[in-house]
């Protein structure tokens, strides 16, 4: 496993760590709907973000995890933080966070297409042979 993969992982632990505090957090306060959502997508991308990084074909799978690991942490964090602290950071960070979650699913989705005609045109290759 390359040196990204694993920092992927690390993210990806992280991730859900915050993901689970915020749930439990979100249970304990009154109108904890908005933590209850940032958990979620916590939760979701750490564990697409881990799969992807243990993949062994790697790099075309590891820059659609970055995005969505990106853009769970933009959307999550900026939720949390209005919620809990009432700091804004940046006004654009959840919809940024959003738009880079889709983008990191069409991504993956094209990865799995771009592999999956690679590895027929392998498999045609070797039946010309």
């Amino acid at each position: 496993m390359n040196r990204w993969s694993c920092f992927l992982l690390a993210v990806a632990g992280l991730m859900g760590a915050a993901g689970v505090g915020l749930a439990a957090w979100a249970a304990h306060r009154t109108g904890g709907d908005i933590l209850t959502t940032a958990a979620l997508f916590l939760l979701i991308h750490a564990s697409a973000v881990s799969g992807l990084a243990l993949r062994r074909d790697g790099w075309p799978i590891l820059g659609p995890a970055t995005v969505l690991a990106v853009g769970a942490i933009l959307f999550s964090g900026d939720l949390a933080l209005r919620t809990t602290l009432n700091l804004k950071p940046w006004a654009m960070a959840a919809p940024t966070g959003g738009l880079l979650m889709i983008a990191g699913w069409l991504w993956l989705a094209g990865s799995g297409l771009a592999l999956a005609m690679r590895k027929d045109a392998a498999s045609h290759q070797g039946r010309k042979a």
